[in-house]
């Protein structure tokens, strides 16, 4: 049931995260201008985040997705936290919703 919630709690996230890249948010476009990333990147990134939640989702069926996708939002958490703190210079607590991110998808890895 945990790891089912985990699941959710990842799925909503980044959904809204990719929206809000796709969107071209304006709090997500001053971030990515923070970040010194260029803008088509942007694009990459929610598009892999959409891929990780379709992958979290079709893992309800075929389990074995579920660590491949929980691999991708690790890696995409670790480099939020990397870009929060050394490219845009942001307090710690910018990067508490990316390192909640990570330990939920490290927690999938481990118990999928």
């Amino acid at each position: 049931m945990l790891l089912i919630i985990a699941q959710m709690i990842l799925v909503c996230i980044f959904l809204i995260s990719a929206t809000f890249k796709f969107l071209r948010k304006p709090k997500m476009v001053q971030h990515w201008n923070e970040y010194n990333y260029p803008m088509w990147f942007m694009f990459v990134i929610a598009s892999l985040e959409l891929i990780g939640v379709l992958g979290v989702l079709t893992a309800f069926w075929y389990q074995k997705l579920l660590i491949f996708a929980a691999v991708l939002f690790a890696i995409l958490m670790v480099g939020a936290i990397h870009a929060h703190l050394f490219r845009a210079k942001h307090s710690p607590w910018m990067t508490a919703n990316a390192v909640l991110m990570l330990i939920l998808s490290i927690t999938l890895i481990i118990f999928s």
